[in-house]
């Protein structure tokens, strides 16, 4: 068999007991691993982020090599998720300036907040959801789900994102010019709770670019085109994403890879 082949005895026997190299018996210990944080993130998790949690679990592999494990064995984040077209939010009657200005770095928490409206379907037809991020961190600090786009929806995320974060100085918070945040109990609440309302250009979607980002997040990792069959089952799930994932263990390249309330420890 080794004349046939042209190989050494010696090398023929070693193969036989050791048929994989130790570089492959590695990756496969390595695939283990990739497969569980990729499994804990849904499915969303890139190679950066994943190295990210290797290197938490002490391993010394280099993203390429993980990047090529992924690649080999079919593992890929979950990409892609249309934007939907703009649902009517009305002309504002009030518009204060943009006094956000897109500085979208802060140094401080409760400096900046940023919030927004999206809807998500369900067979019981649409479950609208309103959230509050700190720029600072880019934690989603206030939150509503409701079936109407009623200007409560709106109040509630903010009444959440104050009685959360108790902000003692002014805070700016950033909105679009919808009809929601244009309105006399949007100017009076903001007035009492010593916010400072700013608004977006009309029809510029960059000016808000942190709330559109983590609404696209949502529906590329967790809502994948999905249909909801009640707003119930909606609901509970986008919580999920909010509470347990996002803002505890959800990876963020602005955050040197960390989730929002590591960033936020981190910080004390």
């Amino acid at each position: 068999m080794c004349r046939v082949l042209k190989i050494a005895r010696a090398g023929y026997y070693a193969w036989l007991h050791e048929p994989e190299s130790s570089r492959t018996i590695e990756d496969k210990r390595l695939l283990q691993l990739i497969r569980s944080s990729y499994d804990a993130s849904y499915g969303i998790y890139g190679y950066r982020r994943i190295t990210l949690d290797l290197k938490e679990l002490g391993e010394g592999c280099g993203p390429n090599r993980v990047l090529k494990i992924m690649k080999n064995n079919g593992i890929a984040a979950v990409r892609g998720y249309k934007k939907h077209k703009s649902y009517g939010r009305g002309h504002p009657q009030i518009v204060p300036p943009n006094h956000l200005n897109r500085e979208f770095v802060v140094n401080t928490p409760d400096t900046s907040w940023v919030t927004d409206i999206t809807y998500i379907r369900t067979w019981q037809g649409w479950l609208y959801l309103a959230v509050v991020l700190d720029l600072y961190s880019r934690k989603v600090i206030g939150w509503s789900m409701k079936s109407t786009l009623a200007k409560d929806i709106v109040l509630d995320a903010l009444l959440m994102a104050v009685w959360r974060r108790r902000p003692n100085e002014p805070v700016i918070i950033h909105s679009d010019q919808g009809s929601q945040y244009s309105s006399g109990d949007w100017q009076k609440f903001c007035q009492k709770h010593n916010l400072i309302p700013s608004m977006s250009r009309r029809g510029n979607c960059w000016d808000n670019a942190v709330a559109e980002s983590f609404f696209s997040s949502l529906k590329k990792e967790r809502i994948k085109k999905r249909i909801y069959k009640t707003r119930e089952m909606a609901r509970a799930d986008v919580f999920d994403y909010i509470e347990m994932f996002y803002n505890r263990i959800r990876r963020h390249s602005h955050l040197d890879g960390m989730s929002p309330e590591a960033f936020e420890a981190a910080s004390k």
